[in-house]
Formats: structure tokens, sequence, C-alpha cells
């Protein structure tokens, strides 16, 4: 072997171990940070999971802004990251545009369709475990008015309001249900202290249990719920820890194995649509070693009973989503 076939031999193999390295795949994170202790702190966790089981490594971006989207997708599809997981809505019309142009790119969106030959599609019946957490607010609830404060004002918030309701008048017909959302901009994920002007002002007005939909936001909900001494719901990830004993549960929206399960599916990743709800384990409520003294068994018994029934198909939530109507109010 001459000095130059060694010489060309070693460049081919560097750059295949580069090639290789660029393989690995990237996650972006919406606006709000990935330590946002709710929907993107759970996408970060399910990376992190498939990172330390597989001995591997991932590329991520957490957004300053709206414009850093498109942006941030061509450059890791450029880099030759497979595959790109993104989360939140807020990137269907940006993917719909970029994933054309990168056909041999996997990409994969959290909580939006892009119909696209390139693209998964997860989306979650985030109105199921809505219903669930309702019936437990009902039941814990000694006033007969309940909380919920969203995010940013938007279809898939108004989904997770609607089968909370449901789910509460599933309890107690008569219940008042106050609900309000943070605002009409991305701001509205991470504003913690709106979350808990919003919290005093429903307390005002009898509410002992609110449940917060509305990400970064959220904290400020819980925390204030907590000094306040009422209860609160969290959402996406299981946020019980956060005020031992004053959270009743979470609705846990199992985005840490869409995301898991995407990058460990890598090169074999099945385009289309994945609905995750409570049948198939991607919707749940949290019960843990924190809020055990809060449920009580009457609680439980009823709550299971309706997951059974979710999940068999005899017990139908409305889905605030298919005609942007909710039933109850």
């Amino acid at each position: 072997m001459t000095l130059m076939t060694k010489i060309m031999g070693a460049a081919a193999a560097v750059a295949l171990t580069a090639g290789a390295a660029l393989a690995e795949p990237a996650l972006i994170f919406d606006l709000g940070g990935k330590f946002d202790k709710s929907f993107n702190e759970a996408a970060f966790n399910g990376a992190t999971r498939w990172a330390g089981e597989h001995g591997k490594s991932f590329r991520e971006i957490e957004l300053q802004s709206e414009a850093q989207r498109e942006q941030a997708l061509r450059r890791f599809a450029e880099a030759g990251a497979n595959p790109i997981v993104m989360t939140g809505f807020a990137f269907g019309n940006v993917l719909s545009e970029v994933a054309p142009d990168y056909p041999d790119t996997k990409f994969a969106i959290i909580d939006m369709v892009v119909d696209q030959p390139n693209v998964r599609s997860v989306v979650f019946n985030e109105h199921e475990g809505s219903y669930l957490v309702g019936m437990m607010a009902a039941k814990a609830s000694k006033t007969g008015t309940v909380g919920f404060i969203g995010g940013m004002d938007i279809p898939l918030i108004r989904k997770f309001a609607c089968g909370y309701v449901q789910g509460v008048k599933a309890v107690n017909p008569n219940a008042t249900v106050i609900q309000n959302m943070t605002g009409t901009t991305p701001a509205a994920w991470n504003d913690p202290v709106k979350g808990s002007e919003l919290t005093k002002a429903q307390i005002s007005q009898g509410a002992d249990v609110v449940y917060a939909a509305a990400g970064g936001t959220g904290v400020g909900v819980l925390q204030t719920a907590a000094d306040e001494g009422i209860l609160s719901i969290g959402v996406d990830s299981n946020q019980n820890y956060m005020h031992p004993g004053k959270v009743l549960t979470s609705m846990m929206k199992r985005v840490d194995n869409a995301v898991y399960d995407a990058m460990n599916d890598g090169d074999d990743l099945d385009m289309g649509i994945y609905v995750m709800g409570v049948a198939n384990g991607g919707i749940d409520y949290a019960l843990d070693r924190h809020n055990e003294k809060l449920v009580t068994i009457d609680m439980k018994h009823d709550v299971n009973n309706a997951k059974d029934a979710i999940s068999a198909g005899s017990l139908v939530v409305h889905d605030y989503m298919s005609d942007n109507t909710c039933p109850v109010e």
C-alpha cells in the first residue's frame, strides 16, 4: 500500500466518522426554554433518557425568537442531523416549507400535523387526561368552584380546558369552572407573574383547585396556589414534586416518550400521524409519594374506572378541536 493510498484511506475514515457524528438527532425546543418544568422539559427528559440508555448524544437549541424556527431547522438539516425533533404547534408552517427541501432528512413534530412524506406528526388526546384531572378537581373541591389557567389562547389549549370542564361537570354538574388564558402571543407560555396574578383572581372568586396548562407560566400558578393554601394541578410533566402535598395531581402528556421513540427509531422513523392517548399510555394522571395523601380511595376508584371506559371507547370525551366547540362551560 502506497503512502498516498494510506493517506486517502485515513481521510475517508475521518470523513465517515464525521458523517456518523453529524447523523446524531437534534431537538429544537419551543419558546419558554427547556427547563420550563413542563412541556419542553418533558421533551428534554425523553432525549436525555435516550442518550443515556444508548451512550449517544443529541444536538439541541433553545429558541429566543419566532424568527429562529426556520433557521434552526435548516441549519440542523444541512449539518446532517437526523431525525430532527421539534416541540410545539408553532413549527407547523415552517416545517411544511422546510421538509420538502430536505427529502432525505426525517422530522418529527409534536402537537401539530404536517402532511409531508418525511414528517412524523405526534398529537395527543389532551382532552382525555384533562377530563380525568377535572374529575379529581371536582372531588377535591370544597367550594364547588375550580379554575383553569391556560397559556396562549389557541384551540389546543381550549381542548385542555374543555376536557377539564367535562370531567368536573361529570362529578358535580353544578360546579363553577373559572377559565382564563394568559395571553394571545407566544410570551404567554413563559409569564409566571401573570400566572400568579390570574391564580389570585380565581381564588378571590372562590376557586380552591386550579389546573394550569400554560408551560412555564404554570410555575407561577402552582407556586401561588401553594402559598395561598389551595390545590393545583400540573401539566405535561409530573409536577407533583414541586409542591409536595399541594399539587393534587398532574395531567401527564408523555412528550418524553414521543421524543424518545423518535430518536430511538432514527433512520427507521415511520412517517404519518401518531396519536397518543389514555388507551396507549400517552396520557395519564400522576400518582406518587408527593400526592398520594391527597388522592382518596374513592377518587382513585372513579378516575381509574373512567380511564378504563375511555380506553374501551365507552366513554368519549369531546375534542374541542374537532369542531371548535365545547358542549359544557
